[in-house]
């Protein structure tokens, strides 16, 4: 099967200056990719990059057409706004659907039953009335992650998705996205601060500092250089994000 997107030697960045440099990869159907990296490495102008929102200023970005058809669903980190925001699990959900409705004024039968199937899927169908802002943070995960499943069924692309929770959602986050990856055969990107936990979750591993200081095997990872010293400086500093 081929890999659904490739890097050859890429470039992303602003105007004159370059936030990712030189990286190459693969992400393949059913891997489960997660990008570390500190502030200012250049973890979310890759994302921008990966769904588009960016070119590259040098080298190879290929996407396959099979993604591009299928699409990407994308969690960004929640703002306080987001979180507060005044709509019904439903409809959050089936927001996701959007891009399918295109210029029609009402939702179809379709796409309502994918929504419905969405929530099944992650086990908020009795919370489809409630308001949004009135759920947990472990909730308002699952509703996001359920309107990301409404835009595609190939890759999901997370963005600091533990930001907030407390420990035990945590573990149910890391316990939905694997199954998602395992069972259901989802591609996983995610970016995180959270190394400890993502060592153990994931199945390759990329620490950005503009350039890949590592790129591999996630079983790889606590003993390469770059991973002691930034799970070093990451715990030895006494954050748990």
């Amino acid at each position: 099967m081929n890999p659904f997107i490739v890097c050859e030697h890429v470039d992303f960045g602003y105007e004159d200056q370059d936030a990712v440099i030189d990286l190459s990869l693969e992400i393949n159907p059913g891997d489960y990719l997660c990008i570390v990296g500190a502030n200012g490495s250049g973890k979310s102008t890759l994302i921008k990059g990966f769904l588009g929102l960016l070119k590259p200023t040098a080298g190879r970005l290929t996407v396959s057409e099979e993604l591009r058809r299928g699409g990407i669903g994308y969690l960004p980190q929640q703002t306080a706004a987001q979180k507060d925001f005044p709509a019904t699990v439903y409809e959050v959900v089936i927001s996701g659907t959007l891009n399918r409705r295109r210029n029609r004024p009402f939702y179809s039968h379709t796409e309502k039953n994918m929504a419905n199937k969405s929530m099944e899927r992650l086990g908020i169908t009795g919370l489809k009335k409630r308001c949004y802002r009135e759920l947990s943070g472990g909730q308002q995960q699952r509703v996001l992650i359920a309107r990301a499943l409404c835009a595609t069924k190939q890759m999901l692309i997370l963005d600091e998705p533990i930001t907030g929770l407390d420990p035990s959602a945590i573990q149910d986050f890391y316990s939905l996205i694997r199954e998602l990856n395992q069972k259901d055969q989802m591609t996983i990107v995610m970016v995180s601060h959270d190394v400890r936990n993502i060592v153990s979750q994931a199945n390759k591993i990329l620490h950005m500092q503009q350039r890949a200081l590592f790129y591999g095997r996630a079983a790889d990872y606590a003993g390469s250089l770059a991973g002691r010293k930034f799970m070093l400086t990451v715990h030895g500093a006494g954050k748990t994000e």
